[in-house]
């Protein structure tokens, strides 16, 4: 009995699922995560409570199905967020950056006309913007006066929640990542597989921080006595960043498809024949590395996506994004009400970190179903507008979108997303399609043969007239606009 235990640590919850050898779900267990936003644009999370809902989880797992036949670990992870250690046990000196933090914008903006965005661009696919961690980490040796009394003591650790969490699982004797997380720093040549110094010149980032780059598949540690409910030596096979996993889960393997991962922030991605650079603000990433090949990939980033709906409640006194839902769903169109949750600037394509979430086209006929109804909108708006800039990146028509992530299992956002961007998606009866995917590949690694496609995917159909699509397109872009910095 060959069992693998999927981790699918993401922003607002961890994840825990024990896959069969067929890919088939034994147990599932889930804890939630917490981010604070102590100034405006800031966002943080306490990487020791990272730890502690993933040893909750395995924990819940073990308990459910026992540990035994348990072959390896495969860690899928909310990527970008910056985890700075003491390797030496003390306590951390600041809390993790995360992905959605802003505080390092006009050190990026200062770069930028400086001159540095192609060099860093021809190195690594990304354009430079606070969302990578590379500017996060010169950031807090500057600022952060226990961050850089650890480097000068050679005690500091820093790295994506991928190596935090094999740091833990392993008791501290493994210090590694995976090249997929390692591309999304900003730091990693993604030609040469290697850490860059000009990059780390760049941005005021030592390098001898860093964990080791490895290919996605390989043996990246064993678990450690105590570590967890989980035995000694229990190998951990699998490192790969989240929105690389949903792909892998979806058992695409060449180019043509893309996904769409509605979580908090959502990812759009799309392998490629070889590295690229985009020209319509989306970003080059490796996708993954296993055999000694390394597939590439081209990726749009959406920084408030999903979490537009809490937002929305909590301003509404709504109880839940469900419940918004329920509301949205009550209204036939938003009444000309519209909402851009730049909440945190914009990501892909726009990338206008001064940008501000803004609500318009109220009148006195405006009720809160409708501004819940644009909320959902916005979110699938947003998804379509990345979607059109792959299109034109690689220069041909995308006929389907595969979803994955929480939001996408509710059916009606899935058919505003196919009104609004008039080709099918399909859906995967399973929600953990990272979790999938990280497990696949451990075993993979372990020798076991590839898999058919499995799972029933759902078919959403365009039911909108092409003439209002692109009526609705055209007023949301048009708000986009307004929501800029630069207008």
């Amino acid at each position: 009995m060959t069992r693998i235990l999927a981790i699918d640590q993401g922003t607002t919850n961890t994840k825990a699922v024990l896959f069969d050898a067929d890919l088939s779900p034994i147990a599932r267990a889930s804890r939630p995560t917490r981010t604070d936003y102590p100034h405006d644009g800031w966002a943080e999370q306490s990487a020791d409570e990272i730890w502690t809902s993933v040893v909750g989880a395995i924990a819940e797992i073990v308990q459910k199905a026992g540990p035994d036949g348990i072959a390896g670990l495969a860690i899928s992870n909310q990527r970008e967020t910056l985890v700075l250690w003491d390797a030496t046990g003390g306590p951390a000196p600041c809390p993790a950056i995360l992905w959605q933090c802003r505080r390092t914008a006009q050190d990026c903006e200062a770069l930028i006309a400086g001159g540095h965005g192609p060099t860093v661009q021809a190195a690594t696919g990304l354009g430079i913007n606070p969302l990578f961690p590379a500017s996060k980490l010169g950031w807090a040796i500057r600022n952060i006066p226990e961050v850089a009394e650890l480097h000068d003591s050679s005690r500091l650790r820093a790295g994506t929640v991928d190596s935090w969490l094999l740091w833990k699982l392993t008791g501290g004797t493994a210090f590694a990542t995976d090249h997929s997380n390692a591309s999304r720093t900003q730091l990693f040549d993604t030609a040469k597989l290697n850490w860059s110094k000009d990059l780390a010149q760049i941005f005021g980032a030592p390098l001898n921080v860093l964990p080791k780059a490895l290919p996605s598949a390989s043996r990246f540690g064993v678990t450690a006595a105590g570590a967890t409910a989980l035995p000694e030596g229990v190998p951990i096979l699998c490192l790969m960043g989240d929105s690389h996993a949903a792909l892998y889960g979806h058992d695409v393997r060449a180019p043509g498809e893309v996904k769409a991962t509605f979580g908090t922030g959502s990812s759009l991605m799309s392998l490629t024949p070889k590295r690229v650079a985009s020209s319509h603000g989306l970003s080059g990433t490796i996708a993954w590395s296993e055999g000694g090949e390394t597939a590439h990939a081209i990726e749009g980033n959406i920084t408030v996506s999903a979490q537009a709906a809490a937002f929305a409640a909590d301003l509404l006194g709504i109880p839940s994004p469900a419940e918004l839902s329920d509301l949205a769903r009550s209204v036939p169109d938003t009444g000309g009400v519209f909402f851009v949750p730049a909440l945190a600037g914009l990501g892909a394509p726009h990338w206008d970190d001064h940008a501000r979430g803004i609500i318009g086209g109220l009148t006195l006929a405006t009720r809160p179903a409708h501004l819940a109804r644009a909320t959902f909108e916005a979110i699938a708006h947003q998804v379509a507008d990345v979607f059109e800039a792959m299109e034109r990146d690689i220069g041909q028509r995308l006929e389907t979108l595969k979803a994955d992530g929480g939001a996408s299992g509710n059916d009606w956002l899935m058919q505003l997303q196919v009104d609004l961007l008039g080709r099918p998606v399909l859906r995967r009866d399973m929600a953990e399609v990272g979790a999938r995917g990280v497990a696949a590949m451990a075993l993979r690694l372990l020798g076991h043969p590839a898999r058919p496609e499995a799972g029933e995917m759902r078919r959403f159909m365009p039911s909108l007239s092409e003439s209002d699509r692109l009526r609705q397109r055209a007023a949301w872009k048009a708000a986009v606009q307004r929501a800029r910095s630069d207008r």
